[in-house]
């Protein structure tokens, strides 16, 4: 009897169904979200409610809506940081899918306003934004020189690499990308899905529109698949593509050794792209349109880390020498007097 009834407890739980509506209902129909982001928060639930279980010794199935304090979140978080080695921004990301579902229960579950209220008040971390770490030109390629053109695979690698550099693209955006979003024709260019869906256009090369066309060639694919695919003709993963590109960089190394000092990504074309076009002297704002970067802010980060136009600026300015003339402001007594006065 007793088993009957907290089963019976269990079904009347809101958890399970909102969860269920949360996913499919909000994110993937109202809310148009992007299958990444709906895995994204896929795979925070997961981890959470595992971790929730084992700390109230309980099977996941069994946990309820009250199980989820703003302490449980909380504890989460410092788990997803410190045990698990997370950084501060996936720390974040974690944050923002469980705090989404709270905003999401709110509305829907008007008993439970306090307990959402208190996980929504849960803060983000803040952390110190390091200057991105990039490559110089020569160093690209280096990198790009070592995969071998002759064979299909090589081929693959060394188009894909050369579009990341060429296009600034973020890593799914080039493995998302299909034949028929790319113009082969003059002006040569290629359209992009961004964060939130956003679409931009870039410019390509025509360097890079042949590597391009020859891959079709090798390995011809229709105009709604995937260009990037492995020897299976099954989509490529960003992790695969970081495999490859780990054992190209250390073979590139050889001949160029700053490439041992840096922890070389697929994200590190995007960050080569924006601050060689800062040093090529491209407007900021055209930067942002090239990146889709959201915020302007973002684009910015790139010109303050680009080393060779800060020299450049300095040579510019000059040192000061004995035998420069001060400025009108430091030459005229009185006026320092009458500051000095104030």
């Amino acid at each position: 009897m007793k088993k009957n009834t907290h089963t019976m407890r269990l079904r009347h739980d809101p958890f399970p169904a909102l969860l269920r509506s949360f996913f499919q209902e909000w994110l993937t129909e109202q809310r148009a979200a992007s299958v990444h982001t709906i895995r994204s928060y896929r795979d925070t639930w997961r981890l959470f409610l595992r971790f929730v279980a084992a700390r109230q010794r309980k099977e996941v199935a069994e946990i309820k809506l009250a199980d989820l304090t703003a302490s449980e979140v909380s504890a989460f978080l410092g788990h997803a940081e410190h045990d698990r080695k997370g950084t501060i921004g996936t720390r974040n990301c974690r944050l923002a899918a469980i705090r989404s579902f709270f905003h999401f229960v709110a509305g829907k579950e008007p008993t439970a306003i306090a307990q959402c209220t208190e996980v929504i008040a849960v803060p983000f971390k803040r952390a110190p934004i390091p200057a991105p770490c990039y490559l110089e030109p020569r160093e690209v390629e280096a990198i790009l020189a070592e995969p071998d053109r002759s064979t299909l695979e090589g081929l693959r690698d060394h188009a894909l690499l050369s579009f990341l550099y060429n296009s600034g693209a973020r890593i799914q955006e080039a493995l998302d990308l299909t034949p028929e979003a790319i113009r082969f024709e003059t002006p040569n260019c290629v359209r992009l899905y961004g964060k939130g869906r956003k679409e931009r256009i870039c410019p390509l090369w025509p360097e890079t529109i042949l590597l391009l066309k020859k891959l079709l060639e090798w390995q011809p694919r229709l105009p709604s698949e995937r260009l990037f695919v492995n020897r299976y003709g099954e989509p490529l993963g960003a992790s695969g593509v970081r495999f490859k590109l780990a054992a190209y960089v250390e073979a590139a190394a050889k001949t160029v050794p700053t490439l041992r000092s840096k922890t070389v990504t697929p994200h590190s074309f995007r960050h080569a792209t924006a601050v060689h076009l800062v040093s090529a002297g491209v407007d900021v704002t055209v930067i942002r349109s090239w990146l889709g970067h959201v915020s302007l802010d973002t684009t910015n980060h790139y010109a303050q880390a680009n080393l060779e136009t800060k020299r450049k600026a300095l040579e510019r300015v000059g040192a000061p020498g004995p035998g420069k003339k001060l400025p009108s402001w430091k030459r005229d007594a009185s006026v320092l007097a009458w500051l000095d006065s104030l």
